[in-house]
């Protein structure tokens, strides 16, 4: 019996000990390595304890799997949008208050150079000192009545092209720029309404008269040709064209069913009398 034991004992150990190394060797592996999970719309830069930076590794979306030593910084790679409430001073002196919304992206390709040159906080060392100073250079330029009301698309794209230029180069593009709100002293502000309102009614004062005078146009184009008319009728009347539609009515009434005696040349005029008749 004790014979018979000793192969089953065996074989147990060595299963035991296959199962404690293949352990091990998982742990090992394990042990070894790390992974780093990019979602959609991220990017990754490779850092290394070892090596720093490597501007030629750029990671896109999935599963990495590295070293203990190499970290991934992720970015995000969507059109981001940041809103800037501020103030700058109009072509008067004038403190105007602005809501500027910027549309921003890091681009994909320059990953690497972007995180060795402003890093993850790229917004606030790149865009916002470039908007903030934009926004200030083309404020200044318009006074608080054109910002208010007939300008504010111009701002808009003077504002832009300030900021896509002073990011060019620097590993990010800019999408939009929107001017959310624009905010004016309430003097300032109930002035210009009063105008725009008073130049409204002035531009609809002037359509009137305009339209006044096109009707008055119109009637006397009109009166001129009735007259025109008139005289061209009237010209037309010559005796021996009313004597002639006289004998046409004549011959006409003649040939009517009603008796009656039509005497030819016994009118005053010429024209034939019509006698009798029911």
């Amino acid at each position: 019996m004790a014979e018979t034991q000793f192969p089953n004992i065996t074989k147990v150990a060595i299963r035991a000990t296959t199962f404690v190394v293949i352990g091990l060797v998982v742990a090992g592996m394990a042990g070894g390595c790390m992974t780093t999970s990019i979602r959609a719309g991220e990017g990754a830069v490779k850092f290394s304890q070892l090596g720093g930076t490597d501007l030629d590794a750029k990671y896109s979306e999935g599963l990495k799997i590295h070293y203990p030593w190499v970290t991934l910084k992720i970015y995000n790679l969507r059109i981001q949008e940041q809103l800037e409430v501020g103030e700058a001073l109009s072509s008067n002196g004038l403190t105007i208050g602005l809501d500027v919304s910027i549309r921003y992206q890091a681009l994909s390709t320059e990953l690497p150079e972007l995180h060795t040159t402003f890093g993850d906080r790229y917004f606030t060392s790149l865009v916002q000192p470039e908007l903030r100073s934009a926004i200030r250079e083309v404020v200044g330029q318009y006074t608080p009545e054109e910002l208010y009301s007939t300008q504010r698309t111009q701002v808009e794209v003077d504002i832009f092209n300030e900021v896509s230029e002073g990011v060019e180069g620097r590993h990010v593009i800019i999408d939009a720029i929107l001017i959310r709100d624009i905010r004016l002293p309430d003097q300032i502000r109930i002035a210009i309404e009063t105008k725009l309102q008073e130049e409204q009614e002035a531009e609809r004062y002037e359509f009137t008269i305009a339209k006044e005078r096109l009707e008055a146009q119109r009637k006397k184009i009109e009166a001129d040709g009735e007259a025109a008319f008139q005289r061209i009728i009237i010209q037309s009347l010559t005796d021996q064209f009313l004597r002639f539609k006289g004998i046409e009515a004549t011959l006409a009434l003649a040939q009517s069913p009603n008796a009656k005696t039509v005497i030819v040349g016994g009118g005053r005029d010429g024209l034939p009398l019509i006698l009798g008749g029911n």
